[in-house]
């Protein structure tokens, strides 16, 4: 495994790496946090032990600003401090760290929680399997394009803006948004049982058809519950779940399957809603052109407090150059993949 150690002190990041690459580890070294955040965009290190006392930026204001990056993988976190108090260990836990060694540190001690962090890692391929179904679920329909990957990075900014707001703060942490963007793309899962006289019809469904098409969630979420009681304690399959079963719900209730209203429906749901409706908008489809984003805002804003949730439009509304540049991204990784194919 690649680590990334970071130390404004020259010795320890010697000592550092000196017993990690014993273990056969690849080290990468930062001696400040700035230097940090770069290394990891430039390498994708999966694992950091990083110094709590630093300058300028100190190992728990590091931890947060991990946490705020756009990583499509989770970034292990290790403090190395003198802080042994339990509020000084409840602080840097808040801020994201996934462990903590007291200084001085012994490198058996080291490793070993080096290795409980790579079985952490590990559960990723968990998420990985995730994202595979649900791609093989969307490969019936070749017209969707990247719509798993944007609404999946649509819902985490959307989760990360509602956790600002006092009034979802409590439910909307590190883990409601990790596990937001791994469970979205499980949304529409449902779909692989219909029909396919429907699902690839190359126009506007009737109303006959459309009725067919909406027992997708109730097919994704009865799946899902399958799962969860053979699981009960996994939240990423309650959540989707969840999602499945609310993501066409309207906040004035007039959505579907059980036309829950407000906030009967799951907040995962109505986050998920917004989403994948604005990139439907934003996305060309065989009986459609491609809405602007300004268009897509303006059918969003006229729509908050029937289809969508107020408080979701507003975390909209606050992260609309996040949604930009996510379409952007995607849009260029489309075109580049295509460009390699020709």
């Amino acid at each position: 495994m690649r680590i990334l150690t970071v130390d404004d002190d020259d010795i320890a990041l010697e000592l550092l790496g000196d017993a990690l690459r014993s273990a056969g580890h690849e080290v990468e070294s930062a001696g400040d946090g700035r230097q940090a955040l770069d290394v990891l965009r430039r390498t994708g290190c999966r694992l950091v032990i990083s110094d709590w006392d630093m300058p300028e930026m100190t190992g728990v204001e590091l931890c947060q600003r991990i946490r705020a990056l756009d990583s499509r993988g989770y970034v292990y976190v290790i403090l190395l401090t003198s802080h042994e108090s339990p509020q000084k260990v409840a602080e840097g836990m808040s801020a994201g760290a996934d462990d903590y060694i007291s200084k001085p540190f012994h490198p058996p001690e080291l490793l070993a929680r080096v290795q409980a962090g790579e079985r952490i890692l590990s559960l990723e391929t968990r998420d990985l399997a995730i994202f595979a179904l649900a791609k093989l679920a969307e490969s019936r329909d070749p017209d969707t394009g990247a719509h798993l990957e944007r609404v999946r990075s649509y819902s985490r900014a959307l989760a990360r803006q509602l956790a600002r707001q006092p009034k979802h703060e409590c439910e909307v942490d590190e883990n409601f948004i990790h596990l937001i963007y791994l469970t979205s793309p499980l949304h529409d899962i449902g779909k692989v049982g219909v029909p396919d006289h429907v699902l690839l019809k190359p126009g506007r469904l009737t109303a006959e058809e459309f009725e067919i098409m909406k027992t997708h969630t109730r097919l994704g979420a009865d799946t899902l519950e399958a799962a969860v009681r053979e699981y009960p304690s996994a939240k990423f399959l309650q959540m989707a779940r969840n999602i499945a079963a609310s993501h066409h719900e309207w906040f004035d209730g007039a959505g579907y399957p059980r036309k829950l209203k407000g906030i009967e429906i799951p907040l995962c749901g109505r986050i998920v809603a917004l989403a994948d409706v604005y990139d439907a908008l934003t996305s060309k489809r065989v009986y459609k052109e491609a809405y602007s984003h300004e268009a897509a805002r303006e059918i969003i804003i006229n729509e908050s407090g029937t289809h969508f949730d107020p408080d979701v439009v507003a975390a909209f509304l606050d992260c609309q150059e996040q949604f930009i540049s996510i379409r952007g991204t995607f849009a260029d990784e489309a075109a580049a993949a295509l460009q390699t194919a020709i």
